[in-house]
């Protein structure tokens, strides 16, 4: 933050050219990030088009809803695992090659990427009301839009939450894989709100944590840099907002 202050410092139309630079990197941001959320909504959303049906198959998972043989294959067969940690192989993939990309290629790899985390949360169309999701993606519309502008605009210093959160994500990525085999009620509850309020963080975290970012180099001038920036915060921001949704969903959303 001291950076920070010397910026701010150094002359009044410094101080207004980065702050208008501050707005459109935010802009960029977060229309990234919603043009990634619209690409996982439509892939989602087509995907369980072609995976659900109301006509008669031999797999019927509930009233009147059966799976085409298409959706046995990704719901069922082992290619569910595949799909199931796809997008965290490609998380950790984007981490590693951000530094040879460019600014555009890391634009289409997060692109691919929303692609691939639709295909992946696509069987929330057969579990839940189409309803409830709706509505607990409005929630959390809401939500992540309060957290993300206290992040913004809030004087406190809330870097010191980072460890303590990533130590919150591993805890529940190591409690999801558990839970797969244990099945467990009790533990996918405690998961999920303890999900929740580790996303929440998150969110105000790295919504404080790009803007200040951004402020310690903008002087560099470094555009390709600062373009591929703001990929990587669209990602965090974007993965901060998917998990929260699919907790809450976890929690609130009315099942088929």
């Amino acid at each position: 933050m001291a950076e920070y202050q010397t910026i701010r410092t150094a002359g009044g139309v410094r101080t207004a050219e980065i702050d208008e630079g501050l707005r459109t990197h935010m802009n960029k941001v977060y229309g990234t990030m919603s043009i990634g959320m619209l690409i996982t909504a439509l892939a989602a959303w087509a995907i369980s088009g072609l995976a659900l049906s109301t006509d008669p198959t031999p797999y019927q998972i509930g009233t009147n809803t059966y799976l085409t043989d298409f959706g046995a294959t990704l719901w069922t067969s082992p290619l569910k695992w595949v799909i199931m940690f796809l997008p965290l192989a490609m998380v950790f993939l984007f981490g590693g090659m951000i530094n040879k990309l460019s600014a555009a290629g890391a634009q289409t790899f997060f692109y691919t990427f929303a692609a691939a985390m639709g295909l992946s949360i696509s069987w929330i169309f057969a579990v839940f009301t189409d309803f409830s999701i709706i509505q607990v993606f409005l929630i959390t519309a809401i939500a992540f839009a309060g957290l993300s502008l206290w992040g913004y605009t809030t004087k406190k210093d809330i870097s010191g939450w980072g460890s303590f959160l990533i130590m919150g994500v591993i805890g529940l990525i190591v409690a999801s894989i558990a839970n797969i085999w244990l099945a467990s009620d009790a533990i996918m509850f405690a998961r999920s709100i303890l999900g929740v309020l580790i996303f929440a963080g998150l969110t105000a975290y790295d919504t404080q944590n790009i803007k200040n970012t951004y402020l310690a180099h903008a002087m560099h001038g470094d555009s390709e840099w600062l373009g591929k920036a703001a990929i990587m915060g669209a990602l965090n921001l974007y993965l901060d907002f998917i998990n929260m949704f699919m907790f809450l969903l976890q929690l609130f959303g009315n099942r088929e």
